[in-house]
């Protein structure tokens, strides 16, 4: 099924259904109070679904399921429907809390139950693991930001073991300085490409929202050497959809 491209799309080369490049990689959405990053994930929520051979896994943590699906249904796309058909799997993690004395348990529970949910549907589908948002994550597990991370990793081994994709949201600015913002550096590490919106630089505009900046680590070429790709672009959110487009390149 061809869809309407955006610039976004172009970027993430997502344009090709029954090619999933971005498979086995682990996308992460920066993104800031003044520039939420939640209309990403929703691009990508509607995106990964569009082919029928992806099933998208999302771990919400940020909202109830009727949030979403209020908003992708503005987008043209019926999450009820794709739950009733399986090919979304929602965990509704709103309630979990860890225990102090059971921080690593409850992390290495829910890891358990995504394993078993690749581990079914990888076999015939591509699965996308979607986390909304590993800041409240860490908020789930009493700050402890070292767990959070062991969970982090042991998920990003399910994208060589199954070829799944991860992409999850963090609030970069709630890590505002010291040993508190190593923890962004290590996601930004773990990431093979790292989405992040912030404001204009040049502050507010009524025509542009925001911008985006891209950074593809790229993959391990021939020669044995990455090539990295930076992309930077603007956005405006309307009310079904978003315009991405380069600066300059509009009246």
């Amino acid at each position: 099924m061809n869809r309407p491209a955006t610039l976004l799309d172009d970027v993430l080369t997502l344009n090709d259904d029954d090619e999933p490049t971005q498979k086995g990689r682990l996308i992460l959405v920066e993104d800031c109070v003044e520039t939420s990053g939640a209309f990403v994930l929703h691009h990508l929520i509607k995106r990964f679904l569009s082919s029928s051979d992806n099933i998208v896994l999302f771990v919400a943590f940020s909202h109830p399921f009727s949030h979403y699906d209020r908003i992708l249904r503005k987008m043209g796309c019926n999450l009820a429907a794709q739950r009733e058909n399986k090919r979304l799997l929602f965990f509704d993690m709103l309630m979990l809390e860890c225990p102090d004395d059971g921080v690593e348990g409850g992390l290495i529970a829910l890891y358990g139950n995504i394993y078993k949910a690749v581990e079914v549907n990888s076999s015939n589908k591509n699965v996308t693991i979607m986390i909304d948002d590993i800041s409240l994550l860490e908020v789930a597990a009493n700050g402890s930001t070292k767990d959070v991370l062991n969970f982090m990793h042991y998920c990003h081994t399910l994208t060589t073991q199954f070829g799944c994709t991860i992409i999850t949201v963090l609030h970069e600015d709630i890590y505002s300085s010291g040993d508190e913002f190593t923890f962004p550096l290590q996601m930004e590490y773990l990431a093979d490409i790292t989405i992040k919106t912030e404001p204009l630089i040049t502050g507010l505009a009524a025509d542009v929202h925001g911008q985006l900046t891209i950074l593809d680590k790229g993959t391990i070429g021939r020669s044995g050497s990455m090539k990295g790709k930076i992309h930077n672009f603007r956005y405006k959110i309307k009310e079904n959809n978003v315009d991405y487009f380069y600066p300059g390149s509009r009246a």
